[in-house]
């Protein structure tokens, strides 16, 4: 017989009832049709204060919703990554986080590819002692032989990798990126498609776009999920966001 559990007082349940609890609330949470579209109105409205913006690690912006580097940090936990691959450096703020992270759990390198790469930037990121010494910043395009031979150089035959496309937005270089990037990924390992959420956000006049509900990272995944058999979207991870810029974005591969 299933033990009954008091569900006002958590402190009362072993972890494993605990866990087995928030896998069935997120499950239906997953499902609340109506809750969903609440929390895009929150981020579509919260977008004209630069809602997303307003995170920071180490004092550098990152660019990206607690939500988001939370569900990265699980994964970061989960998969151990060798290397982090980010394309789109921004401020350097996750650059950081991320080697944190590894400075934790161990893990080799994080590479951060950027065709803007400022002075200051580097002067930054590079005053960080022991976090430093794990970034590695590439500046070119990031769909360009040269920028992926240089990847390939740092990773060597390592497949334990963990990569977070987040620059360009419009959907053929999305896809370009997917094609290019996912070969260097191994079973077990994740591909994250950031800003999937722009194909659900309609035309902002505060902030004009050069993408839109039919040119954007979500109109890339899905064609690149015709072609390619190799990921799935983590659902379960997803499930537990609801606020998140990357719906259906979290993807990890299922096999070689």
């Amino acid at each position: 017989m299933k033990k009954e559990i008091n569900k006002e007082e958590n402190f009362f349940l072993t972890k494993d009832e605990f866990i087995e609890e928030l896998i069935d609330l997120r499950t239906k949470m997953a499902a609340d049709k109506d809750l969903k579209i609440d929390a895009l109105d929150v981020l579509v409205r919260a977008d004209r204060y630069k809602w997303v913006h307003q995170t920071s690690w180490f004092g550098e912006p990152i660019l990206n919703i607690p939500h988001d580097m939370f569900a990265l940090q699980e994964i970061i936990y989960k998969t151990r990554p060798d290397f982090i691959i980010e394309v789109g450096v921004a401020w350097g703020g996750s650059l950081l986080f991320y080697s944190t992270l590894m400075d934790v759990l161990g893990g080799k390198k994080i590479i951060g590819i950027d065709i803007y790469i400022p002075d200051d930037l580097i002067k930054r990121i590079e005053s960080y002692g022991r976090l430093s010494a794990r970034i590695n910043l590439i500046k070119g395009s990031s769909t360009d032989l040269e920028t992926i031979d240089k990847v390939k150089n740092i990773i060597g035959e390592s497949r334990k990798i963990m990569i977070l496309l987040d620059s360009h937005h419009s959907h053929e270089h999305v896809l370009n990126e997917l094609k290019l990037y996912s070969d260097f990924i191994g079973t077990g390992n994740y591909l994250i498609c950031a800003d999937t959420v722009l194909d659900y956000i309609p035309k902002q006049d505060h902030r004009p776009r050069l993408w839109g509900p039919d040119n954007n990272p979500k109109t890339a995944l899905d064609e690149f999920l015709t072609m390619n058999n190799r990921f799935q979207v983590d659902t379960e991870l997803e499930n537990k966001l609801l606020f998140t810029c990357n719906p259906g974005g979290y993807l990890k591969a299922i096999k070689d």
